[in-house]
């Protein structure tokens, strides 16, 4: 998370400078946490800024709670 942040690697969060970690999912498994983001990524916008609202009505930056 912190390269992300940080710009240390290409993609998504690079190209578009989104930097705010506003939800996110704990797991064990690293084979369930890629099968659910798979699954998330084919939802509809609505769906996604819903769960995140859900959990994080003022879109807080989660990721300083996270570093502690």
């Amino acid at each position: 998370m912190y390269e992300h942040k940080n710009d240390l690697i290409g993609g998504f969060t690079r190209k578009y400078r989104v930097h705010n970690l506003v939800y996110y999912e704990a797991y064990r498994d690293i084979y369930d946490a890629i099968a659910r983001e798979k699954r998330m990524k084919k939802w509809e916008r609505k769906w996604k800024i819903n769960l995140i609202e859900k959990s994080n009505p003022s879109w807080k930056d989660l990721y300083p709670d996270l570093v502690g």
